[in-house]
């Protein structure tokens, strides 16, 4: 099992999660959209970024009437003087994609404001959205 250190959690970069479960990446639910080249583009920016970006999956982030769902995680850095992620949705075209890779390369959270074109695709995560309906 390997081990973990403290200060490798220390050194978190800004983290790309991009939701592709149920709908996320579904060519059936957001045809016209290459999702496989999307994700691609995103990783090939995280590996030319020398660390200061990194790129995960997972199978479902929930809104799924929001697809594509992406999440941009603060750097470790960022996340300890207070930024916290920023959940967007509708993520389909090369134009959202440019814009999330721009400002993660400026740092992401916390650390460089968001292009305002992305104001319009943020959304509240899950917990968030279930607290307002109540």
């Amino acid at each position: 099992m390997p081990k973990f250190s403290i200060s490798a959690a220390g050194s978190r970069p800004c983290t790309l999660v991009v939701c592709r479960g149920c709908c996320c990446g579904d060519a059936a639910k957001n045809p016209g959209t290459d999702h496989a080249g999307q994700l691609a583009r995103l990783r090939a920016a995280a590996a030319a970024s020398d660390g200061r970006i990194a790129v995960r999956t997972t199978d479902c982030l929930g809104p799924c009437g929001q697809a594509n769902v992406m999440v941009v995680q603060p750097s470790s850095r960022a996340r300890q003087r207070g930024a916290r992620a920023t959940w967007l949705g509708w993520i389909l075209d090369d134009d959202a994609t440019d814009d999330i890779l721009t400002w993660a390369e400026q740092g992401g959270p916390g650390v460089a404001e968001p292009p305002a074109t992305l104001a319009l695709q943020m959304i509240p995560p899950p917990s968030e959205a279930h607290k307002r309906a109540r």
